[in-house]
Formats: structure tokens, sequence, C-alpha cells
């Protein structure tokens, strides 16, 4: 496998001093790059599925072991307070359960039934997107999940740093796979691989919640107001886009309860929060339509 073969860029690091490793890095994560780059075809479908999915009450599930399965959960669990997600619409499930985000338990990966059985828990059905994420392309915990979803008809979708086998491609819906070649460490994949991989993460969440109207201009105008920090973000992004002063946006903010979009509604066309939630339900969420 490509991700098990020896780097040559590599050879004899541990005798290279720390600015010539540094150096090897850099070039690496370069390649990284690169390699997501050639997948922008691949990225874009990805993105249309899960958004019609989204568009149909449908959600989009994660399923990986190791730092795939890390990544995947890292990347579902900034949905909620980035974008006010239900937490259910974006899941990230790891082989060995939440015990294993912080300590590795070896052998979780290794059967495909576990990751069948992991998947019914879930109620699956045919609006969802199940994304395996598996470096190798061959994690049994991730194609038996795949295997699953694709029994219940839902979209799946294969995450892998190889090309696809012909066996894959019986369960598997679309692929992703940018190819990274060998780690500069052999055979660690939270390297290359995982860059390769939480760019790509990055795109699918960050682009689907664009699509379903979570963003205006670049601004997370659904951030959800949970602490100081995220707090003084929606008050500035208020006066941003209304450009009322500090205390209005203040005020308004905490009659919307904290909803920066309810506020800037409320602000725009001087509603009250019932109203300026009916107008965005009418809209379907989306900002720019309600404001021009």
């Amino acid at each position: 496998m490509i991700t098990e073969q020896q780097n040559s860029i590599s050879i004899n690091i541990d005798i290279k001093t720390i600015p010539e490793i540094v150096n090897i890095f850099n070039q690496e994560d370069k390649v990284a790059i690169d390699a997501v780059a050639s997948e922008s075809d691949a990225i874009v479908m990805a993105i249309e599925m899960i958004v019609e999915a989204f568009n149909n009450k449908g959600r989009l599930f994660y399923i990986g072991a190791g730092t795939s399965g890390r990544l995947g959960v890292l990347d579902a669990s900034e949905c909620p307070p980035t974008f006010s997600t239900d937490p259910d619409m974006v899941q990230g499930i790891i082989a060995g359960g939440d015990k294993a985000l912080r300590k590795s338990i070896e052998g979780a990966e290794d059967k495909s039934e576990n990751g069948a059985n992991t998947l019914r828990e879930f109620n699956i059905s045919s609006n969802d997107v199940i994304i395996g994420i598996a470096a190798s392309g061959r994690t049994p915990f991730v194609l038996g999940a795949l295997k699953e979803a694709y029994s219940l008809k839902a979209k799946t979708i294969l995450l892998s740093c190889v090309p696809p086998t012909d066996d894959l491609k019986e369960y598997v819906n679309h692929f992703i796979t940018p190819i990274v070649g060998p780690e500069i460490i052999t055979g660690s994949t939270r390297l290359k691989a995982g860059t390769a991989t939480k760019l790509i993460l990055n795109m699918l969440t960050t682009i689907s919640m664009v699509k379903i109207g979570k963003v205006y201009n670049n601004l997370m105008v659904d951030v959800q107001a949970s602490n100081s920090k995220l707090i003084q973000r929606s008050i500035r992004i208020v006066q941003s886009i209304t450009g009322v002063d500090l205390q209005v946006a203040q005020e308004t903010l905490e009659l919307a309860e904290g909803s920066a979009k309810t506020a800037i509604v409320m602000i725009d066309k001087g509603i009250n929060r019932a109203d300026a939630i009916n107008l965005l339900d009418k809209h379907n969420g989306f900002l720019r339509t309600i404001l021009t």
C-alpha cells in the first residue's frame, strides 16, 4: 500500500538536523495540499450530496478509526457552535467509542461487523450521507459501516489516500482520494494523510453550511453565542451587517436570545423576535434574500 511505503525524501531522517527535518515537513505538506486540490471535482460532488441530504432533513455521518476517526469527530463537534446546528445533524463515529478519542484502543478497527453494528444504532435512512474515512482504504470497521449504510439505501462516500479497488465500488457511491504518497515516518498517516483529511473535512461541512444559509457574506451569522468570545463575535457581526452602535447590537442580541441572525432581521426590518424567526423560516434561513 502507498500509505505503508517508505518515503525516499525522509531516508536517514534520524541523522538530519532539525532545520533539515522542518524543511522536509514543509515540502511534504505541500504535497498534501496539491493532492487535495487534485480532488476538487470529487469534493464538489460530495458537497452536493451532503447539501441535498440536509435539504431533505438528512444527516451526515463520519466513520473512522484512529486518526481518521478523531478528525471526523472533531469536524462534527465544531458544527453546533459554529453554525448552531442540531448535534444530530453532523455526527462523528470512531471505532472504540469516545474512549478512543484520547487513548488508542487496539483492535477496535479490525472487525467489519463492529462498524455495521455501530451504525445500526443510528437509525440510518436513505436521506443520510455516510462518509467513511480510512487513509489505507481498507479499515474493516469503516468498510463494514459503509456496507451497512449502503444496504440501508444511504449515500456512501469513502475518503482515502489510495485509489479505490473494484470491490469497494459495489457499496461505495463516491470516492475522494487525495494521493499524498508515503509518509515522512513510514506508515504514520496522522501526517500527510491526516492533513489532507482535515482540509477536505473543512470544505465538506463549511461549504455545505454556506449552501444551506448558515453564512452571510463570509460571516458566521448562525454562530451559537455560548461563551464570552462568541458573544462578542456575534455583536460584531450584528454591527457589521446592520451598522448599529454597540449598545443597540447588545440589546437586540439579548432580545434575540443570542441569535445573531435573528437580531439582524429584527434590526433591519424593525420587527420583534417572533416575527423575525417567522421571516427566516419563510426564507429557509437565508439572510441574504431577506436583506436584499
